[in-house]
């Protein structure tokens, strides 16, 4: 199958409205109704989030206790390929069909929907960058971004039990395993051409079921950096970053979600095509961070929140 075009909306079931109004917010995204029982917020491209309280009947079952992403509804080109989905669907756990929507629950537990795109087209675009031999900024400034506004939500990622099973079934509705940890965890895009994965999934040592991270795409490094010091000037707390990662590419900024787990801002992924042959990576600290600052940068002192405040001078180079 094919015609899956990425995340065009994310539920969440939480325990404090008041707290995920201010964080996403903050996070950049547009509120579009807020209500007594939810709040629906979208980003640039139209990518919808929305938030419920955790016993709201509408949200499939939660897979883990506490606050966390209830569905995830995956975008398709039209409705043909609506329909070609329906067939395998059909079988699975929860399958319903209303309003032009296919819902039903993965062999992982989670929620997941099937819809024709509601996103709409934008011209967003990031700065240039100057690599030698190959300026492609040239009498022009690198932006500096004071917050961010995220394009759409790039990827999700979840713990699983039943990593080769759950890989089958996406596989089974047109994803590509991009590359992989052995018994480990799978990265999978949804299109053959496009970014690196749209979806992760990870079987740690444990047993466990349960959301890892939601990943909001922005423009480029300078607003991963942006996004990240306001949310660290309006106080929330950083899990890691900024930094990179070394299978994707990837840039990085992740901060702790009162929605559930962790989201990230992120920027410069792989873009793969049929061309490309999965990897085997082992896992550990190295494969997920090239580099990395733990605890942040503070969004005032713009230094690292663990390192001492600079003495004041008018430049980092002044000599006293």
């Amino acid at each position: 199958m094919s015609g899956i075009e990425g995340i065009d909306r994310i539920a969440y079931g939480v325990d404090d409205l008041a707290a995920c109004r201010r964080f996403f917010l903050d996070w950049g995204l547009r509120l579009v109704d807020e209500r007594a029982d939810g709040l629906d917020f979208e980003s640039l491209n139209g990518c919808e989030i929305a938030i419920r309280k955790a016993d709201d009947p509408s949200l499939p079952p939660a897979v883990e206790a506490g606050p966390t992403l209830r569905q995830v509804v995956w975008g398709v080109s039209s409705e043909t390929d609506l329909a070609a989905l329906r067939a395998a669907l059909s079988g699975q756990p929860g399958f319903a069909e209303s309003d032009g929507v296919l819902s039903c629950i993965d062999p992982n537990g989670i929620g997941i929907a099937f819809r024709v795109s509601r996103k709409r087209p934008i011209e967003v675009a990031g700065t240039p960058t100057n690599s030698w031999g190959r300026a492609m900024r040239i009498d022009q400034p690198a932006a500096i971004y004071e917050r961010a506004e995220p394009v759409e939500v790039g990827h999700v990622v979840f713990f699983t039990e039943t990593l080769a099973e759950t890989t089958r079934f996406y596989e089974q509705l047109g994803f590509r395993l991009s590359d992989r940890y052995p018994g480990r965890g799978h990265f999978l895009r949804c299109s053959t051409r496009g970014g690196h994965h749209d979806l992760f999934l990870l079987q740690p040592p444990g047993a466990k079921r349960g959301l890892n991270h939601v990943a909001f795409t922005v423009r480029d490094i300078h607003e991963v950096i942006g996004g990240g010091l306001q949310m660290s000037r309006c106080g929330w707390e950083t899990q890691l970053g900024p930094g990179r990662h070394p299978i994707s590419s990837a840039l990085f900024w992740y901060f702790k979600n009162p929605a559930g787990a962790l989201v990230e801002y992120y920027a410069d992924e792989d873009v793969l095509t049929e061309n490309w042959q999965p990897r085997d990576f082992e896992p550990g600290p190295t494969m997920f961070a090239e580099w990395a600052i733990a605890g942040g940068i503070d969004g005032n002192t713009r230094r690292q929140k663990s390192a001492a405040a600079p003495e004041p001078a008018k430049f980092i180079t002044e000599k006293r």
